[in-house]
């Protein structure tokens, strides 16, 4: 007996998702809630992964309850599949659990031949209707079946409307479509050696298994790697009787919003198209018109569809992305799915739903992707700047990006993995440019509409977007474009502003983001329901600043190494660490106390009454000193120059120097706490700096709260030592000054040691901060560096590991090895501080597995402090009782 491998849509329902994919839950939701589904049938995700499982073969018994599904569809809808006079035509889609727009296959009109076209004519009484089907079916079977090329099928199509004067493919008269179908035909015979398929049950059968393939095509992988969607799950295939919007001007077909999808403002947002099949909206083949405009053209129908668009957000409890199709005065819906939206759309619509009860405070910080948030955190155009505005489009997906124009997704790629800004210009873009959007700063197209491909795509990844901008002239070939007569070459810097469709000639300055009055108030939910304290990475008061403007609770990283790389302190850093005696060392540290002490003091003050974590020197004393292949160089030019010899003198010994503490691997060498126990005078320096600072701003009354860090501890006894040396300071800074202060001191656990001897470092340390990024390298024996660069990458192709581990924290080694820091630790001191101050601590997945550590805190930039308030919010409701 086989697995049920299809599902007519009335068998379904919306939880079916696993099995049934998106697409096919929501049409089987629709269906029973009675709305206006063309009737049709879903094949199971469980079919696809059966496909690949067996070499990417037919699954057995799949065909044998397709035939069935089929013949109630054609009881539904009173035709029949492959009749020559009163054709069923059916569209064949993808539809995965997750929503991957455009990036599988589909293909509309199937069923149709050379007979069967004759029949859908006389059926239909019009005979341009079924050609242009046609046509449109051969092309989509052609280039998704069949794997011709897109361009091949359009350069015919340009041919017939320059050939009849025409602009556009509805303007083709009978006669043009009549001899494009022909051409189209020798196509595929010319390329396939084969000729077209004229049985539809064969159409039928390559069509399901295209899609299958599609589950596995660049552009798809590539969407799924972006959104961590897993490559196991599969699509779905639903096999849909065809509605068309294409049968005249009583027809049409559209895409819409229940909410504007940009801004989240409640009102109906979308676009449509009379006399015209669901590809020519979301192409950007022609440019749709305002889902408004509706209500003129057919007062009936506009109100239907806003009565079912309230419906399904109802019913959904969220925002609908909706397509509709028109087929001569009747409405049909063939989709419904939650709606992509931007960040400032998101957080609107959430707030606004649990503000009309809808859905609770929980469920609202849920509906936030946190990754999202980056579109609000970072800098928009300057409203005082003075632009020279080239040209206007539609504003697409908001933001702001400056950059050089390519014209080609595999050149946008190359230069942004080179660390070039670019915007990608394209005439439309396709599923195919997926990676090209994705590493460009914007997008700017000259045909298509706010649902088009390139708009719903950029508002998905938060990148910004221009489209239907059509003063733009794209020369492919010369790789140009012309803007009113002015021709700008690839590589010429523009920029474009998504929230008003402007297009600018050069670089324009950016302004810092602010902070949604929804935004606010989302986070301050957040704030309700989150259990870890989010604390920030800064180095600086104003960094320090900015960190408490966006809600960090404190400071959980400072890193002192940062203030030491001013250029005015290194000739003092440099002589600190060239010194040949104690006394030398002394006078450079005595030159660099009053500016810690200044920096500490800014820091501080910054962040009154919260804990300001700092961490003493890190870092190999090599990365202070100058570059010995560099400082070769000059030597040698000295030498042929004949210099100065007590400047060529000085030169050669500051080379013997540095050779002498040159190291091979000084990322494992003379760094951290193992500085301060071979040079304790340094060490004692920056607390003696942290601590007159405090001293000072007590005195002044600020409420402040230092803790002292002690990096890359492998043994108690390091701890004891330099614990020691702190406390002696501050006591004697007390002293000095008259004041009493409390401080912590604690250590980071970055090296798998540490993580062991937990229990025996935990007895004299108040805080344990996980540096996770010395850790991920220290348990996976991997340089970031090159491991990045070189190898990762295949590892994560090839599926060795399924993340970037400097990314994501990798929780079945290094989270391990934190787990049993935390028992430990706690084990020895119940009242032990724990925390994460890696980069991992402003990444959602980490942050989620330091909620269900027990972790009391996470620290990261401050940019993404909202972020990592969100995302520890979200732990803790999907996580109650965990």
């Amino acid at each position: 007996m086989f697995k049920k491998y299809v599902y007519l849509f009335r068998e379904g329902k919306a939880s079916m998702r696993d099995l049934l994919g998106g697409k096919g839950a929501n049409l089987a939701e629709m269906t029973n809630i009675g709305l206006p589904v063309p009737p049709g049938f879903t094949l199971t995700t469980e079919a696809c992964n059966e496909y690949y499982t067996t070499g990417a073969q037919f699954p057995a018994g799949l065909w044998e309850q397709i035939t069935p599904a089929l013949k109630v569809v054609e009881e539904a809808t009173g035709k029949t599949f492959g009749d020559q006079k009163n054709p069923l035509l059916v569209s064949v889609r993808s539809g995965a659990k997750f929503s991957m727009p455009g990036m599988m296959d589909t293909i509309l009109n199937l069923g149709l031949n050379d007979q069967t076209v004759l029949g859908l004519s006389n059926s239909t009484q019009n005979d341009r209707f079924a050609y242009d089907s046609y046509r449109r079916f051969i092309q989509m079977f052609g280039n998704v079946v069949l794997e011709i090329e897109h361009h091949f099928f359009e350069r015919i199509l340009d041919e017939a409307k320059s050939k009849q004067g025409v602009t556009y493919d509805s303007e083709l008269s009978t006669d043009s479509l009549k001899q494009v179908v022909e051409e189209y035909k020798k196509l595929i015979q010319q390329k396939t050696g084969k000729p077209f398929p004229q049985e539809p049950i064969k159409q039928l059968e390559q069509a399901v298994l295209a899609v299958f393939r599609s589950w596995n095509n660049d552009r798809a992988i590539v969407y799924r790697r972006i959104n961590a969607i897993p490559d196991d799950i599969g699509t779905a295939v639903n096999v849909q009787s065809m509605v068309f919007g294409n049968m005249g001007n009583d027809s049409g077909t559209g895409v819409a919003f229940t909410r504007n999808p940009s801004t989240g403002e409640k009102a109906l947002y979308g676009e449509y198209l009379m006399n015209a099949q669901g590809e020519d909206v979301v192409a950007g083949i022609r440019t749709p018109q305002p889902i408004k405009s509706l209500e003129k053209e057919n007062k009936a129908i506009y109100d239907q569809f806003v009565e079912i668009s309230s419906r399904l957000e109802a019913h959904y409890r969220d925002m609908q992305d909706i397509e509709f199709t028109i087929e001569k005065g009747r409405l049909f819906f063939l989709q419904t799915r939650n709606g992509k939206r931007t960040a400032p759309a998101a957080i609107r619509v959430a707030v606004e739903l649990c503000r009309e009860g809808v859905i609770s405070k929980e469920e609202a910080i849920t509906r936030i992707e946190p990754g999202q948030l980056d579109q609000l955190l970072h800098r928009r155009m300057d409203t005082q700047a003075k632009l020279e505005v080239l040209a206007k489009g539609l504003p697409a997906s908001p933001g702001a990006a400056s950059g050089k124009i390519v014209f080609d997704a595999d050149e946008a790629a190359r230069l942004g993995h080179d660390g070039e800004k670019v915007i990608l210009l394209r005439t439309e873009t396709t599923p195919d440019d997926i990676h090209g959007i994705l590493a460009a700063q914007g997008i700017l197209t000259s045909r298509g509409g706010m649902t088009s491909h390139a708009a719903v795509v950029a508002r998905h990844m938060g990148k910004p977007a221009v489209c239907g901008c059509e003063a733009l002239r794209i020369d492919y070939t010369e790789h140009t474009v012309a803007i009113d007569g002015v021709v700008y070459p690839e590589g010429t810097i523009l920029s474009i502003d998504g929230s008003t469709g402007r297009v600018i000639k050069g670089a324009v300055p950016m302004i810092d983001p602010e902070l949604s009055e929804e935004f606010k108030v989302l986070l301050v939910w957040a704030d309700e329901i989150r259990s870890l304290r989010v604390l920030a990475n800064a180095d600086n008061p104003k960094d320090a600043q900015k960190a408490r403007d966006f809600g960090a609770q404190g400071i959980g990283l400072c890193r002192t190494e940062h203030m030491f790389m001013d250029p005015a302190r290194i000739p003092i850093v440099q002589e600190m660490i060239l010194s040949q005696s104690l006394a030398e060392r002394e006078t450079a540290l005595a030159k660099l106390l009053p500016m810690q002490e200044g920096d500490f003091y800014g820091i501080l003050k910054a962040m009154a009454g919260l804990p300001v974590i700092i961490r003493l020197l890190d870092p190999p004393l090599h990365e202070f000193l100058p570059n010995v292949e560099d400082l070769v160089v000059e030597i040698t030019k000295l030498k042929l120059t004949g210099a100065d010899p007590e400047e060529l003198k000085d030169k050669e010994v500051l080379l013997r120097k540095i050779r002498a503490l040159a190291e091979l691997n000084p990322m494992l060498g003379h760094r951290g706490c193992r500085l301060g126990i071979t040079f304790p005078e340094i060490y004692a320096m920056q607390a003696r700096a942290i601590f007159q600072a405090s001293a000072r701003l007590v005195k002044e009354g600020y409420e402040i709260h230092p803790e002292v860090m002690i990096p890359l501890v492998i043994h108690v006894k390091e701890l004891e030592i330099l614990r020691k040396l702190t406390e002696d300071t501050a006591v004697a800074v007390m002293a000095e000054q008259g004041v009493t202060f409390a401080y912590k001191v604690g250590t980071m656990i970055e090296v798998p040691r540490a993580a062991l001897t937990a229990d025996e470092i935990g007895k004299v340390a108040d805080f344990f901060s996980f540096g996770t990024n010395d850790l991920t390298q220290t348990t996976l024996g991997f340089s970031r560096d090159d491991a990045e660069g070189k190898f990762l990458p295949a590892y994560l192709d090839q599926k060795i590991l399924a993340q970037n581990p400097f990314a994501v924290i990798d929780r079945d080694g290094v989270g391990k090895l934190m787990k049993m820091a935390v028992q430990l630790g706690r084990s020895a001191n119940p009242e032990i501080e724990l925390g994460i101050c890696g980069e991992h601590g402003g990444e959602p997945s980490s942050i989620e597995f330091c909620h269900l550590l027990g972790l009391n805190y996470v620290s990261c930039s401050p940019f993404r402090v909202p972020l990592a308030r969100l995302a520890a919010a979200q732990a803790s409701a999907s996580n109650k009782g965990q």
